[in-house]
């Protein structure tokens, strides 16, 4: 009986009712009235009438879905609006940054420009001594020369004793106190022996006549000592150069000899007495060039090998850089490293040789001393002209034409990318079909967020636009269609 009566409730009972869905497939049959299909009212039976009691529990079952996916999407909604709250603020922190960055690095180049254009105000006090100090230093000497030409040698001793702690300073400092060691620091030594010490050694004077004119001179040409009144290394090392010839000179042909015979008299022996040649000169003043350089083998290029190796630089490594592209350079450069060291002592001692040839003439004749002594001044005159003019000015120029490129390129460089974090998580939803269906018809969302202070007019218009589009894909719709 159960049997029969389940076969005939399969046979005789309608289809059940449809549930509600919100594809469009069941959008369409319930627009299309046509569609729908009733049984017959003589074969309705009381199932029929039962089943419509329980309508009310598959609607509430549907409320409760739909409820939990609308709960669903505005806690997607709201972490999709933090994410791109987040992204916002950082990019907007980026571009300020950037904006700041390029500020800074713009006024620094100005600054630079306005530094090296030479404003008084930026210049410092020790450039301020040093050229007061050149300049006068050039005009007093000048005075003395002329005026009082007895006076020179105590102008020299003043000087020397104000340069010589200020260049020990300085180049104990920087690391460059091997520097003074070098032959024309010796030189000045012998010449304070000369007029302070041993007045009456005639050999010691003419050994003293032979540097000072010979490599003190020259090297003025050698190691392109310059008149630069503003840099007081410059002017240091053109006076520890120039002035011991000046001061002979004064004290050989300019001093009344009547001076020069009560107080040097020495130079007024070997000038008017004892005549000394070529041979005589040279041999004596070899005697004090050898005690300098075997010291300054000894002391320094032994001694201090392992620093000079380091990278503390010497005369020696200094003439080997500067002049490696030269024959003679090139020449050394091609021997063996133990035996450049010998090489080189052998090419100084040999340049001194040479530069001590015309002694005898300068000696002997006021007339070619004073040329000789002003041709180096000339030479010195010119290299500070060289100084100012090429590496000051090309210097000058070649910064401000690198400040130019670096204000094009910052011009010319294109704004940094700002992404949204919308495309992120359409990427990250694309797998998620229920996700993705529930997104596709959503009303826009009336959220609004305000933009930093800094930003400018373009960033708040592509802002809205991103937030538009964001709020677009985050919002849901809460009752069914």
């Amino acid at each position: 009986m159960d049997e029969a009566l389940s076969g005939a409730e399969s046979i005789d009972s309608p289809p059940p009712s449809p549930g509600l869905s919100r594809s469009p497939s069941y959008a369409n049959s319930v627009t299309n009235s046509d569609d729908w299909d009733f049984p017959p009212m003589d074969k309705l039976t009381v199932f029929d009438f039962l089943d419509q009691f329980t309508l009310p529990q598959q609607l509430e079952k549907i409320n409760k879905r739909i409820q939990l996916q609308s709960e669903t999407l505005k806690k997607h909604r709201d972490k999709v609006k933090l994410q791109y709250v987040r992204h916002k603020e950082t990019v907007l922190k980026k571009t300020d940054v950037e904006l700041e960055k390029y500020k800074d690095k713009f006024s620094q180049g100005l600054d630079k420009l306005v530094d090296k254009w030479g404003d008084t105000k930026v210049i410092s006090s020790r450039e301020k001594i040093a050229f007061v100090v050149g300049v006068c230093n050039i005009f007093i000497t000048g005075l003395l020369i002329g005026g009082h030409p007895e006076w020179v040698h105590i102008w020299y001793s003043l000087q020397l004793l104000y340069f010589m702690p200020v260049r020990y300073y300085t180049y104990h400092k920087r690391g460059y106190h091997y520097f003074l060691a070098d032959l024309c620091y010796f030189v000045n030594v012998l010449l304070l022996l000369s007029i302070w010490v041993f007045p009456n050694s005639r050999r010691l004077m003419i050994a003293t006549y032979c540097l000072a004119y010979g490599n003190n001179a020259w090297a003025i040409a050698m190691w392109r000592n310059s008149l630069v009144f503003h840099s007081l290394d410059k002017v240091t090392s053109l006076f520890i150069h120039i002035m011991p010839p000046v001061v002979l000179h004064c004290l050989v042909h300019c001093v009344d000899p009547v001076i020069i015979e009560a107080k040097f008299p020495a130079i007024s022996r070997v000038k008017n007495i004892e005549h000394y040649g070529l041979r005589e000169m040279i041999i004596w003043a070899t005697i004090p060039y050898g005690i300098w350089q075997i010291s300054y083998h000894l002391l320094i290029t032994v001694r201090r090998r392992d620093k000079i190796a380091a990278g503390r630089p010497t005369s020696f490594t200094w003439l080997r850089k500067s002049y490696s592209k030269t024959w003679i350079g090139k020449l050394v450069l091609r021997l063996p490293t133990n035996l450049q060291e010998s090489a080189f002592m052998f090419i100084q001692y040999s340049y001194a040789v040479i530069t001590m040839l015309p002694c005898p003439f300068w000696f002997y004749h006021r007339s070619f001393s004073a040329l000789f002594i002003s041709a180096v001044g000339l030479w010195s005159v010119y290299n500070g002209a060289i100084y100012y003019i090429d590496v000051f000015g090309t210097r000058f120029q070649k910064e401000l034409e690198q400040l130019k490129k670096d204000v094009a390129r910052w011009k010319e460089a294109p704004p940094s990318p700002q992404t949204t974090p919308s495309d992120e998580n359409t990427q990250k939803d694309a797998g998620d079909g229920h996700k993705n269906d529930n997104l596709e018809n959503i009303e826009p969302l009336n959220m609004k967020t305000t933009t930093t202070a800094s930003s400018r007019e373009e960033t708040k218009q592509g802002s809205e636009v991103r937030e538009r589009n964001v709020t677009t894909s985050v919002t849901t719709q809460t009752t069914p269609r």
